[in-house]
């Protein structure tokens, strides 16, 4: 499974389409995949797996959000007033 994560991850080139978000506004989309790489991030961690399966969301969510919001946000986590649930 290992293998077949890092091949996508090796072919990947832009955000593919996703049918929970279906609309040219890709806003959710990319805030569902911010979080959802920090999540799978803090779970893997915590059991203290490797976190490559993780890369997938990040590439997404590089790729759809603004570098402004992620930094925004990236300082909110550190300040301890991000608003979502990791």
């Amino acid at each position: 499974m290992a293998e077949d994560i890092k091949a996508k991850l090796d072919q990947y080139r832009t955000a593919p389409f996703d049918a929970r978000f279906p609309n040219q506004n890709q806003t959710r989309n990319c805030w569902s995949n911010y979080l959802d790489y920090h999540r799978c991030q803090k779970a893997l961690t915590a059991k203290g797996v490797d976190i490559t399966p993780c890369e997938w969301y990040r590439r997404v969510y590089k790729s759809l959000c603004p570098m402004s919001w992620v930094e925004k946000w990236d300082g909110q986590r550190d300040d301890g007033s991000f608003p979502g649930k990791i």
